[in-house]
Order: structure tokens, then sequence, then C-alpha cells
């Protein structure tokens, strides 16, 4: 039996998390030992792990990393409080010089790097180490296997990161896995000298799991609305564009359509700007935060369409879902969405921008007959991917 370590930051709720808990589902627990590592033990989805993974304790160290500076600090941990401190500062330096609007993901870099002397190593040795979330120094730096693995879940042509700094990082691994073919290509676009390490590995997913959840709560509030009911599963984020879909549906609100909800269920840091951007268009009765939920398939279900209004993607977990509901789906013309739907089959692929996304909308509102059609080829169509694993599995001989 080979002894498998799979790291991630927590399980608090998101694509990734629940991309992982349907890996960890689906694993051959006959041919590998599973070790999890999870820098923090926080999380609605903790309780989704797989009894059959091993769950290790929590490193002191490593949890600050799902904790705030003062926290940090507070906890003690002055060096690794000290390095946050550095990095944030340069981040935001960086991010005013090169108007970056999203610098996060570069301060992510520089809060590994200047924290990776005061982290402690792993005795352990693995067969196979996989480093399931950006970044990767943890399995890069910090733990020994015969070989290295690591996951790409966005679309890194729209992040900015210091691509010298990256690639040290990349080198140490033997595969780097990218969830669809447009991911795969995006992560090239920027890292070209790495195409002989990386392949595809589609995120798992698991209809009757889907279906079965799907059903177990009736009584969402969406459910006794009778207007026409958007719904969009995403972090409040820069990246999965809900500042636009909050303008679209201003402008659709204008033109008329006044029998439109749109449902957002959700959590992240943009919350106050969204909640401030609903309250200056006037559309408080329509455009609704749900919040964080653990169980968003009811959600999905209940809505008339689906609509992920990303600026930028890997590949969205939650659109597969809601193909595997049956729902009409709208997804705005990001670098992957080509992956996602078949434009006009099993969903529609808009402009990105406002304007598209209210012309999409629009269209899908006055077209029934399109709706069913493409709820019916949804339906149709077998999402069940487990065979993915078979990939994985060939990787560590």
């Amino acid at each position: 039996m080979k002894n498998i370590l799979i790291a991630s930051f927590d399980m608090e709720v998101g694509g990734v998390e629940r991309s992982l808990v349907s890996m960890l589902d689906h694993f051959d627990y006959k041919q590998y030992s599973i070790d999890l590592m999870l820098y923090k033990h926080q999380g609605d989805f903790m309780n989704l792990i797989s009894h059959k993974a091993n769950l290790l304790g929590e490193i002191p160290q490593y949890t600050t990393f799902r904790k705030s500076i003062a926290r940090t600090i507070q906890d003690r941990q002055y060096t690794i409080g000290l390095s946050r401190i550095l990095s944030k500062v340069h981040a935001e330096i960086f991010g005013r010089i090169k108007r970056v609007a999203e610098p996060g993901y570069y301060q992510m870099q520089l809060m590994w790097k200047y924290a990776l002397p005061y982290l402690p190593q792993v005795e352990k040795e693995y067969d196979a180490a996989i480093s399931y979330l950006w970044p990767h120094y943890f399995i890069a730096h910090k733990i020994k296997a015969k070989k290295k693995i690591a996951w790409i879940h966005t679309d890194y042509s729209n992040v900015e990161t210091n691509v010298k700094l990256d690639l040290e990082m990349w080198r140490k691994f033997d595969h780097i896995i990218a969830v669809s073919d447009a991911c795969k290509d995006s992560f090239l676009s920027k890292y070209r000298e790495l195409e002989s390490k990386v392949i595809v590995i589609e995120n798992i997913t698991s209809p009757d799991f889907i279906r079965n959840m799907a059903a177990k709560e009736a009584a969402v509030p969406m459910v006794n609305d009778d207007r026409f009911k958007i719904l969009t599963v995403a972090r409040l984020s820069h990246a999965k564009g809900i500042d636009n879909a909050v303008k679209a549906l201003r402008i659709l609100k204008d033109k008329g359509y006044k029998d439109i909800a749109w449902y957002i269920v959700g959590y992240g840091g943009d919350e106050a700007a969204i909640k401030e951007l609903i309250a200056i268009n006037g559309l408080d009765d329509q455009f609704i935060l749900l919040g964080k939920k653990t169980n968003p398939y009811p959600y999905i279900k209940a809505c008339d369409l689906y609509v992920q209004p990303s600026r930028y993607e890997g590949k969205a977990v939650t659109v597969t879902e809601a193909k595997i509901l049956g729902k009409p789906i709208l997804i705005t013309n990001y670098s992957t969405a080509k992956s996602q739907v078949e434009d006009g089959y099993d969903g529609i692929i808009t402009e990105l921008s406002i304007e598209g996304i209210v012309d999409g909308i629009e269209k899908l509102y006055r077209d029934d007959e399109l709706r069913k059609e493409i709820s019916t080829n949804c339906e149709r169509t077998n999402y069940s991917n487990s065979y993915e694993l078979e990939k994985l599995y060939s990787l560590n001989g």
C-alpha cells in the first residue's frame, strides 16, 4: 500500500473544497493510505471528509495562514506575524505601482516566501505528496516524497504573480494537475517551460450525491418566490464578478424586467462593498445575498436560471453541479468558459461584460423553449467522472 499526503488550507465552503471532498470519497483506499493535512481544522465541510482518510493534527505555525496578523501575533508566532506584515506592505506597494486590481495573490506568494524559514519540516516520507491549493510551498519545501504533485484550480493568465518566484516553487513538482484543458492552456501561457509537467484531471463529481443533497431541504426561501429566480453560487470577490451582476440587474430593472430576483449563495471579502452597491442601485428586494450555505444544492434546484458572471475561472465546480441538476445556465466568456459548457447545448456563453450579462439573461428570460432545451440536454448527459482518478493513480506507478 502506498502512502499519500494531500495538503490544503481548510474546509470552508468553496468549490475547491467540494472537489476535494469528492476526490477523497472516490479514492481507492485498498491501494492507497491517505494522510490529509489541513493547515487549519475549520470550515463547514469538515464533517464531509471521508472517514477513510487520516486527518493529521494541526501544526501551530501552519494554522497562522488562516488567521489574521493580529491573532498570529497574539498566539506568539512573532516571526511569522512580522513576515505577514512585510508581505502585506510589499504587496500593497506593488499593487499601487503596477495598478493591480487584486494583489492578494502576490501577497500570498510573499507571505509564504518570508515565513518559510520559520515553518517546521514534516519528518514522515511519502510515496507521493499532493498540494491541492496554491500556493504550494508547504509540499515543495517542507515534505519528503518520492513524487510531488500540485493542483491548478484557477485561470493563471488573469492572476498577478511573481513568475520567477513561482517557477522556483513549480520546479520542485514532478507533476502539475490542471482541472480542464482551458485551465492548462492559461497556465502554460504564463509558464510555458513547465509544459512537460502539466496534465489534465477534471474535478471529481458525484451526480448521485448532488441530487440527494438537493432533495434534503425543501424550505429554501426561493421556493415561495414567484418571480423569475436567478442564482449564483460563488465567493464574494473580484474574480467572481458579483459587482457586475448587481449592475446588470439594475439595467434589466430599468428595461422593465421588474419580476427578476437574483439570489447569491456565498460569502467573501467583498460583501460590504456589494451590499453598498445593492443599496445604491435600489435593489435590496431583488438582489438577495443568502450568505454561506453548506448545502447549496436545494437553492440551485429552486432557481429558474443559473448564472456564473465571473471575470476568470479555472473550472467552476458550481456550473457542473447546476448542469447535473438540469438547470439552464449562463456563463460569461472567461478564458476557460468553453471547457465549462457547450454554447447553445448545455448552456449559453455571453460576452464578459455587464452588457453581455444583460443580453444573455434577457434572451433566456424571454425564450422559455431555449431554457427547456438546455435543461433537457443537461438531464440527458452523464456528468459522473470518477474514472478521472485513474490518471492520478498512473502518476504514482
